[in-house]
């Protein structure tokens, strides 16, 4: 695969522009594709819509310095959009294709069957779903090979973050391309299993019903338990994982701490899984014994902590939460 191949966004949605952006400011070109049959004259306001929301994106990242206003006119010239009925070159030409519309099995299937007859060989067809399994829509596909899920997160053009999901048919090859091409335009590539949620919906959706549930049990205003997730659990996962923080405190830390909420809350969604236990009897507790979920041997521990740290005090400083210490405890001087 080309660093510049050409890509097709299967609908001229949300998703479809924000990919748009990503990768035309990256310096592909990019051809979106209205799905809908429509008169000419609706097609026209699609494409006038798409395109401006497209032109607005690009201004206001000129505004946050990311371009220039310059840059602005020639970005737009990389995107444009078609209807389906002459999407056949766009097709042909793609060396990538994301599928973008919405949550509906048979209808992605259908979308989706109907451009896997229209491409070359070699291209990667990929399905940007959020709740369906890869392999729920890789029957539709002539090639599934070359077909697998493609997880954004909006804003797509600023999130770095992209969920990787290939089906049982993928070629492994075909994962390396994606994750190749995607680091190419300064995205960060995960892969994980077929599994409904892929990794940051699955964890999200616990954490947002959580606090849901704490507003409605009257813990703390919704106010307050945003701040505390901007300053206290999104600022500490902003530098470490959570996996990497479990090691960090002590896999044991969490399951005696599970084991209290639990029977506290008197509810066993926040019963620790096993493997936290089982970590615990094998001996791999985490920083303390070189191992938990990730393995510390042969590295340098102390310098790694302190590069951690180095991360949470450049965000004090970005948050203008950094203070000098007090050197003067205001104590009356004797004689």
């Amino acid at each position: 695969m080309t660093s510049r191949i050409n890509i097709a966004c299967l609908g001229a949605g949300r998703m479809g522009r924000g990919i748009a952006v990503a990768f035309a400011y990256a310096g592909h070109r990019v051809t979106m594709i209205d799905i809908k049959a429509r008169s000419a004259e609706d097609f026209t306001k699609l494409e006038t819509d798409a395109l401006g929301e497209v032109r607005k994106t690009f201004a206001s990242l000129s505004k946050l310095g990311l371009l220039t206003d310059a840059d602005v006119d020639p970005l737009i010239a990389r995107v444009s959009v078609v209807p389906a009925s002459r999407s056949g070159a766009a097709l042909a030409e793609a060396g990538m294709i994301f599928e973008g519309v919405p949550e509906v099995v048979e209808l992605k299937r259908e979308v989706l069957g109907a451009a896997s007859k229209q491409v070359g060989p070699e291209t990667i067809i990929a399905s940007t779903t959020s709740t369906i399994l890869v392999d729920d829509l890789s029957g539709a596909i002539v090639n599934p090979r070359r077909f697998l899920n493609v997880h954004w997160l909006n804003p797509a053009y600023l999130i770095p973050l992209v969920e990787i999901s290939p089906g049982k048919a993928t070629d492994p090859a075909v994962i390396d391309e994606v994750k190749t091409l995607l680091e190419g335009i300064g995205k960060v590539p995960v892969v994980c299993a077929a599994t409904p949620g892929f990794i940051v919906p699955r964890i999200q959706a616990l954490a947002m019903n959580e606090a849901a549930r704490m507003v409605e049990e009257g813990v703390a205003s919704a106010e307050e338990i945003d701040k505390a997730i901007r300053y206290g659990f999104g600022f500490r996962y902003a530098v470490l994982g959570l996996l990497e923080f479990i090691d960090w405190g002590g896999g044991d830390i969490l399951y005696y701490a599970s084991r209290y909420l639990e029977g506290a809350l008197g509810s066993d969604r926040y019963r620790a899984p096993e493997v936290i236990s089982r970590n615990m009897h094998e001996g791999r507790i985490g920083l303390r014994t070189g191992a938990g979920f990730l393995d510390y041997s042969g590295m340098d521990v102390d310098a790694y902590r302190v590069k951690r740290l180095q991360a949470m005090v450049d965000l004090l400083r970005h948050f203008d939460l950094a203070r000098p210490p007090v050197l003067d405890r205001g104590y009356p001087k004797t004689s």
